[in-house]
This record gives structure tokens, C-alpha cells and sequence, in this order.
């Protein structure tokens, strides 16, 4: 009986996870109930969702959503061409190598989203300095660079390395729409 009622003889849990347990979400993990909101990128021809409540400020032409840990990135430039894996490789990431602290490469793909293909390039970069402890840890970084009739969208999403946001994340990708 003692095994009926989750519990091994030897007096632990069973392998069965508990589906009320709470949720543990390790730091910058965005919860799973986190509601999104359309937002228009100003004069960019380009929206997504973003988490709702989260703060906004305007930083060197891009628009830039932070809560806590996570930040999204959003910002447009002029293109000849649609983004390939092979050019991404040789400008895209060597400019990253070069301006972001605690830069270190991933990979760079090329994948599907609803408002077409992509250049996904992930790395990693250190993370805001914690003002009370002066640390900081690193934070895993996805950049997306979409291309609609001679402009790239570029979509930069980061967290800390280890929290679970690959859901999120593919919301924002997802949702990105094109406005003319």
C-alpha cells in the first residue's frame, strides 16, 4: 500500500512528478503565465509581442523591453538582401566578438518563423553587474535577423544562462508581423 500512495520502501518519492507541486523557476525564468501584448516598432514597418508590464525606454534607435533579468531588443536597418548563415557568420558575429563584453559564439541557423525564414545566432555575454553583490553571471543571447522588402528586423532576446525561456522566446519570433 505504502507504494500506492507515491512512496518507495525506502521511504522516497516516486518517480512521478507531482503535476500540483509548484513550478520552480530558476532566476530569469519568465513564468509560464506571463501575458503578451502587441507592440508596433515606431517607424520600423514591424511588431511583435512583448511580455506586458515590462518597462520600455528607447536606446540608440532600437526599442528595448527589460524585466528583472530578460531583456528584448527590437530594431531595424536598411538591407540589400535577405540574411544567410554564411554572411551572418562573417559580419553579424564578428561586429558581436568585437562590442560585447564576455562575448562567446553558439551557432548561427537558419530557421522558420510565421512571418517567414531567419538567421538565428545564439552566444553568450556577460550579464548586468548585481549592485549589491558587484557580480555578474552570463546570459544566453538569441539575436533573429529577418528580412522584408529591403529592411532587416533584428529581434535580440537574452536571459540568464540556465533559465528556461525557449517558449517565450519562440512567442516573440513567432509573432513577428510585418506592417508594410
Amino acid at each position: 500500500m505504502i507504494l500506492a500512495l507515491g512512496l518507495t520502501a525506502c521511504g522516497g518519492s516516486s518517480s512521478k512528478p507531482n503535476p500540483n507541486a509548484p513550478e520552480k523557476n530558476p532566476p530569469g525564468d519568465i513564468p509560464d503565465n506571463q501575458a503578451f501584448v502587441r507592440f508596433s516598432v515606431p517607424g520600423r514597418g514591424f511588431s511583435v509581442k512583448v511580455p506586458e508590464g515590462w518597462s520600455q525606454q528607447r536606446s540608440g534607435g532600437a526599442v528595448v523591453f527589460t524585466d528583472k533579468l530578460n531583456t528584448i531588443r527590437l530594431e531595424s536597418r536598411p538591407a540589400s538582401a535577405p540574411p544567410t548563415v554564411a554572411a551572418a557568420e562573417r559580419g553579424e558575429v564578428a561586429q558581436l566578438r568585437r562590442t560585447v563584453k564576455g562575448f562567446r559564439a553558439g551557432t548561427v541557423s537558419k530557421v522558420a518563423r510565421s512571418a517567414g525564414s531567419a538567421v538565428r545566432i545564439t552566444y553568450l555575454a556577460r550579464g548586468t553587474v548585481n549592485a549589491v553583490t558587484g557580480k555578474s553571471g552570463s546570459d544566453a543571447v538569441e539575436r533573429y535577423i529577418f528580412f522584408h522588402r529591403g529592411k532587416d528586423a533584428v529581434v535580440t532576446l537574452s536571459g540568464p544562462k540556465g533559465a528556461d525561456n525557449v517558449d517565450p522566446w519562440r512567442l516573440v519570433t513567432n509573432s513577428l508581423r510585418w506592417t508594410r
